[in-house]
């Protein structure tokens, strides 16, 4: 038949190997120049091999559970994208979001100050923690791991202090709610908290991929000493990336007290590790310059999508954690397979 390949018996061994070779190529190409596709495949087949290990997993209940749970993770992911985007890292983010909702809340429910203005400083406060991250990686040039490992505990300082480790607990109504509010979508029931985040991927998402902002997010991340000889401000741009990061990381606390009807400082500690892990399966390189937020919109899924499909399977905590760890390693694995592609 004209179609019939025939290898001789005396032919290389590697000539047999090329077609496999080349669509290995052709794959990291692909995942090269669509960083959101991998996670997207991911996500589908856990959705898909969890329902077919419970029936309940993708029941319109705890579809809407699963979606008001990664509102918090999924805004916290936001800013730690566009900082992984240049090459830094922010060990701060869970601290940062305490603090700031510690505030709104403090202000507002313990000294009488109008709910708009506290929500107002409290964000001011978010973005003050950028602002002094920021600094630090900017002006005295410490390492981003190093900074913000330190104001970790800073921040985590402040909002004791501040707070005394009290429990604050809004009255009904308060403004201060309204990101616990239920939205109904037929069977499906979201929060307000659900669609602000989504609504920041699309702002976050544009900013990044259609301004001059975003192009010079990717060229920092992918290499600062050129972006620096092509005119890009790389300390201003880092500047300004912490502060939008601090800004997110204010909303998700805001969010955060709609979720859970209060503010504490006696959150998961898992914050930080689970913002970073969303981002790294969501295909963002943690050496900077490649990645998208959508793919970290479903990175944030994936997390929430084995934390749930895990539990309901009957699963120790001590192994969700384990095929948690899993993930990442794989994804960074993947993450280094990609890089290795020639443009």
């Amino acid at each position: 038949m004209a179609d019939t390949v025939t290898v001789a018996p005396g032919a290389p061994q590697g000539e047999t190997r090329r077609p496999t070779r080349e669509r290995a190529n052709a794959l990291q190409v692909m995942l090269h120049a669509h960083p959101s596709l991998g996670p997207l495949v991911v996500l589908v087949v856990a959705a898909v091999v969890f329902e077919l290990l419970n029936s309940r997993f993708l029941r319109p209940t705890d579809v809407s559970i699963m979606f008001q749970q990664v509102a918090v993770i999924g805004l916290l992911a936001i800013g730690q994208t566009v900082i992984i985007l240049t090459a830094g890292i922010d060990l701060s983010v869970g601290a940062a979001m305490i603090l700031a909702q510690m505030v709104m809340a403090g202000l507002a429910i313990s000294s009488g100050v109008p709910v708009g203005l506290a929500l107002l400083l409290g964000f001011v406060v978010g973005v003050g923690t950028g602002l002094v991250n920021g600094i630090l990686v900017t002006r005295f040039n410490v390492p981003p791991f190093i900074a913000t490992l330190g104001t970790l505990g800073v921040f985590s300082a402040i909002g004791l202090k501040y707070s005394n480790g009290q429990t604050l607990t809004p009255h009904g109504g308060s403004p201060l709610l309204w990101a616990g509010k239920v939205i109904s979508f037929g069977p499906y029931h979201i929060t307000t908290g659900v669609l602000v985040m989504l609504g920041l991927y699309v702002v976050v998402g544009y900013a990044l991929g259609r301004t001059a902002w975003g192009k010079h997010v990717y060229a920092v991340g992918d290499d600062p000493e050129a972006a620096r000889l092509v005119g890009i401000r790389t300390n201003r741009l880092l500047l300004s990336v912490y502060l939008v990061a601090g800004a997110l990381y204010a909303i998700a606390g805001w969010v955060q007290i709609g979720r859970v009807g209060d503010a504490t400082t006696n959150i998961s500690s898992t914050l930080n590790l689970d913002s970073i892990t969303a981002v790294v399966i969501g295909g963002v390189s943690l050496f900077g310059g490649r990645g998208v937020v959508l793919g970290t919109l479903f990175g944030a899924l994936i997390v929430q999508v084995f934390q749930n499909g895990l539990a309901l399977a009957g699963v120790q905590e001590l192994y969700q954690q384990l095929a948690e760890g899993l993930l990442v390693i794989a994804a960074v694995s993947v993450d280094q397979w990609i890089r290795k592609v020639r443009r």
